[in-house]
């Protein structure tokens, strides 16, 4: 079977550029010799791309900007607010921080001064919650409508304007003429009450009642106004009633017009909304938002763009849809979103960047948000935006004058695309010059130093890298270059540790991309394919080697040289790699199960766990969702679907769903799932015995080890929760019986609550031993050891994972006790760089409010509650500070 797969004609991608990623497998078919590689085909798999100068915002201090943009939020006015939290949540869109991005979102959302606004962040609020459509079907099935930001009535949301009445009912100054008039329409008549019409605007009044021909004629003829008899007599009621019912579409356009020509204002709007009704398709949206901007008609125009945002981002393939958004004169800018333009236009380049940031309408787009910017914050948005939309396009000399903007603007990062493009025109050293001006004359930042190394060589350019690291733990280029570097230099295991040094926090699928290629050149096949379906889980269209290979093809070739597995081999490996807690090999495993033909609903869900534990929630989603799709039974679609509730925080509907299947089928999943959303959402004092007995009736039902160490492991959480210490042992020690080593964690609490710190330290010890990923044992270790232990112990957690607040928090606590003031500081200020936490920046404002530093003190508390605008701690320290300012 291997000679078969791999004797086929290679696909043509595989040859692409020399490089055929069949050579690597030659060894095990006995065709090439077990000698050392070749550092030309090592140079030909290896190359690690420069990093892009990526179209964020990425203010110089993210800390002062949030901190003037929550005292901005405090004291402006409500019509301000929706655009400073636009600019909030670019900032955290620059920070990589999505669920914060999202919320302040929500926040404009929610704060909104406008139907545009409403409609745009709506819009934009679904597009980011695309992965999540599955819940509004899930959660009818709960007779609940998920109805947040779906579609709202345009109509009846836009303000009404009080409109003059025209004339006050006054009639022309001879007495003799008739208070009705006559409208000829062709061969038709309308009659109408001459005060009324005249009231409708001005004109009619000056027409009626005026020194004009009409105001003495008891017949008018209207024949050559594009009205029609009906319409007429539509506009004849609506003076008198101020209304137009049920009409026809043709009859209102005709009445638009109309209104527009005779500036009947009254009329006007009442059409206007009247029309927005009839929008319920993007063909309706298209056609009639030309109309809305021919006759300024501004409800119907909102109606249509919140059509065609809902279709978003397919409707940006439709031509005529992208006309509207490309062509828009500022005029029809206004008509259509308001005062709202710069929001529609950042939402929608976004989008466009999110598809191909190469394409013409990306540029358009962008160019158009580059014309509505009028704030310094808006500014630097989008000048550095299309900077980096020109780079990728090659247009250097118009990149190079949107990246000065933005720098002028105070955009400090578009300094690296000015000096990528200088060292495009073959001026490296004016490059470095400039990166280095950068460093010297502000607070030196990690990306500084990584994108001064791109211009120097050497060991001048691996101490740039290095430095980046420090002040950067996760930023992935300077590990790829030093892993590359190491490769070439022939020593694949000091390269294989660079880059496992990132992917021990951070799953970074190009990183995963360089592991494979440091184990095919050690030979180490079985790994190179665990980190391939690492690959394919996050990402099943992946395609390595700077594109031109798909992994799926790597994956197969690998696959023939690696021994295969039958169904209880599968969940053996799975049960190994479970217990030592290696999650990657974990997913390669359940990914292998995945092509059998196996229960696939049990092994999605398994897979989602896993995903979670990664820290990648949205491909936890995608995985829960088709756990739900191939569930086998009713009762075990019930609980994925109680799971996907539950995640996106719609916690009683999830305990519904638990329900419904224990009321089908008693199983261990419905009664772990009702037992974790209780234990988590859980205020009452008694909820403890309901949980421990849904966790007892869970163990009593049929489920693999894997399973029941965790519902033990919970198990015995609770225990300690409620005090019963014995219990909880019990079970934690019934865990690791069957090997659930996370287990060691909670035994470890047990001993240190009964004052046996040596125990828990052991216990602790044997965790780190045995677990794959330790970081958190390191962590929860030093939490049982005195002093000097407990330091060496956190600085190894943030060597295993930068990520991770306590250690920074604790050093700086020590450091505080020792009255080393600035060094405490110093080293919440490390970590705040590149890790916006709440409780860093807590823990900072008050270290400043203790030496007296009252204006740092403040920034701090403002920042942390741009994190979380409620968090009462932080509201309680704000109040003390602010009492203290003078």
């Amino acid at each position: 079977m291997r000679s078969s797969i791999l004797s086929e004609s290679p696909c043509d991608e595989q040859h692409i550029h020399g490089f055929n990623p069949q050579s690597w497998l030659q060894v095990e078919r006995g065709k090439l010799p077990k000698s050392s590689y070749s550092p030309s085909s090592i140079e030909s798999l290896i190359k690690i791309a420069e990093p892009p100068v990526v179209p964020l915002y990425k203010p110089l201090n993210y800390v002062e900007v949030l901190s003037r943009i929550h005292e901005e939020l405090e004291q402006c006015t409500p019509s301000e607010r929706p655009g400073l939290y636009l600019i909030q949540s670019q900032v955290f869109r620059g920070l990589g921080e999505a669920k914060l991005r999202q919320r302040s979102l929500h926040s404009a959302w929610h704060c909104t001064s406008s139907v545009h606004e409403k409609v745009i962040f709506g819009a934009w609020l679904r597009y980011e919650k695309r992965g999540e459509e599955i819940i509004a079907d899930v959660l009818a099935s709960c007779r609940k409508c998920c109805r947040e930001f779906g579609p709202i009535n345009v109509a009846s949301e836009m303000p009404v304007r009080n409109f003059e009445i025209v004339g006050s009912g006054v009639m022309g100054s001879s007495s003799h003429i008739s208070s009705m008039v006559t409208f000829k329409i062709r061969d038709g008549r309308v009659t109408c009450d001459r005060c009324k019409i005249a009231s409708l605007s001005i004109p009619f009044c000056s027409m009626l009642n005026g020194p004009y021909t009409e105001s003495q004629l008891e017949l008018v003829d209207l024949s050559e106004n594009g009205i029609s008899l009906e319409a007429m007599r539509a506009v004849s009621e609506f003076s008198c009633t101020y209304s137009l019912e049920d009409m026809p579409l043709e009859i209102l356009l005709e009445i638009l017009v109309f209104a527009n020509t005779f500036c009947c204002d009254k009329l006007k709007d009442a059409c206007d909304r009247n029309l927005a009704s009839f929008v319920s398709s993007k063909q309706d949206a298209v056609e009639l938002m030309a109309l809305a901007f021919d006759e300024n008609a501004p409800v119907l125009a909102a109606s249509c763009l919140q059509m065609l945002l809902q279709d978003l981002p397919d409707c940006l393939t439709d031509e005529l849809v992208l006309d509207i958004f490309l062509s828009a004169t500022e005029q029809q800018q206004l008509i259509m979103a308001g005062h709202a333009s710069f929001l529609l236009y950042c939402f929608l380049s976004e989008v466009t960047m999110n598809i191909d940031p190469r394409t013409e309408t990306t540029v358009i787009l962008s160019e158009k948000l580059v014309q509505l910017a009028v704030t310094p914050s808006q500014k630097q948005i989008a000048f550095h935006q299309l900077g980096c939309i020109r780079l990728l396009r090659k247009e250097y000399n118009e990149a190079e004058q949107l990246f000065e903007v933005a720098f002028s603007a105070g955009h400090v990062y578009s300094i690296a695309g000015l000096a990528r493009i200088t060292n495009v025109k073959g001026k490296k050293t004016s490059a470095f010059e400039k990166l280095s001006s950068v460093i010297t004359s502000s607070v030196p930042l990690g990306w500084m130093h990584l994108e001064r190394s791109l211009y120097s060589e050497g060991d001048r350019k691996l101490a740039d890298l290095d430095k980046a690291t420090e002040l950067d733990p996760t930023l992935t280029y300077p590990y790829m270059y030093r892993a590359a570097s190491l490769m070439r230099k022939k020593d694949p295991r000091l390269a294989l540790e660079e880059i496992n040094r990132l992917l021990g926090f951070k799953l970074a699928l190009e990183c995963l991309e360089l592991r494979i290629c440091l184990y095919l050149a050690l030979e180490d096949y079985k790994s190179a394919l665990c980190d391939i379906h690492a690959i394919l889980t996050l990402s099943p269209e992946y395609r390595m080697l700077e594109g031109r290979v798909a992994a799926s093809k790597i994956g197969t070739l690998l696959g023939a040289h690696v021994d295969q597995w039958n169904t209880a081999e599968c969940w053996l490996q799975l049960y190994e790699r479970w217990s030592s807690v290696d999650d990657i090999g974990s997913l390669s495993v359940i990914y292998k199960m995945l092509e059998s033909d196996a229960s696939k609903g049990v092994l999605y869900f398994r897979q989602s766990l896993l995903l979670l534990r990664l820290n990648c929630p949205e491909a936890a989603m995608r995985s829960l969702q088709l756990a739900r799709q191939h569930a086998a039974t009713e009762h075990e679609r019930l609980v994925y679907e109680g799971w996907l509730l539950y995640d996106t925080g719609h916690c009683e509907e999830a305990l519904q769903k638990a329900e419904e299947s224990i009321s089908i089928q008693r199983s261990f999943e419905a009664f772990f799932l009702k037992a974790y959303v209780l234990a988590d959402s859980g205020v009452d004092p008694s909820y403890s015995t309901n949980v421990i007995s849904l966790l007892e009736d869970a163990l009593k039902c049929p489920s693999d080890r894997l399973r029941k160490g965790q519902a033990l492991n919970n198990l015995g959480g609770v225990y300690v929760d409620c005090g019963k210490l014995e219990s909880a042992a019990d079970c934690y020690t019934s865990a690791l019986k069957i090997r659930h080593t996370r287990a060691h964690q909670g035994l470890a609490r047990v001993h240190y609550l009964r004052n046996n710190r040596d125990a828990a330290y052991d216990e602790m010890t044997k965790l780190i031993e045995k677990a794959k990923n330790n970081a958190s044992a390191y962590e929860k270790r030093s939490e049982y050891c005195e002093r000097e232990q407990t330091m060496s112990d956190l600085q190894m957690v943030t060597q295993l994972d930068p990520l991770r607040v306590y250690p920074y928090r604790y050093r700086a606590a020590v450091l505080m006790d020792t009255h080393k003031e600035e060094e405490a500081i110093a080293e919440l200020t490390r970590a705040i760089s590149f890790k916006a936490d709440l409780h860093l920046l807590h823990l900072r404002a008050a270290f400043h409010e203790h030496i007296g530093d009252v204006s740092s003190a403040l920034r701090d508390c403002r920042a942390a509650l741009s994190l979380d605008p409620n968090h009462q701690e932080m509201l309680d320290l704000q109040k003390r500070v602010n009492s203290q300012e003078p």
